[in-house]
């Protein structure tokens, strides 16, 4: 089994916690913090898609076009 290449959130900074990202083959993507590793989300990349633009929304963030 190959193993999981996490990427971190560019919107983590400096931070030491953080929120990282992985993409799989089968085109699940997974979501862990750096706080709590072994605990890790699985979702899709439409789902995850529609909560940033939502969470973007609601920060005020110019950049809340669908993609």
């Amino acid at each position: 089994m190959p193993s999981i290449q996490w990427q971190k959130s560019t919107y983590s900074g400096d931070s030491i916690n953080c929120v990282h990202i992985a993409a799989q083959p089968n085109g699940a993507v997974l979501l862990h913090e750096s706080d709590t590793p072994s605990t890790i989300l699985t979702t899709s990349p439409e789902p995850l898609g529609h909560l940033i633009r939502a969470l973007k929304a609601r920060a005020g963030h110019p950049d809340t076009s669908p993609t």
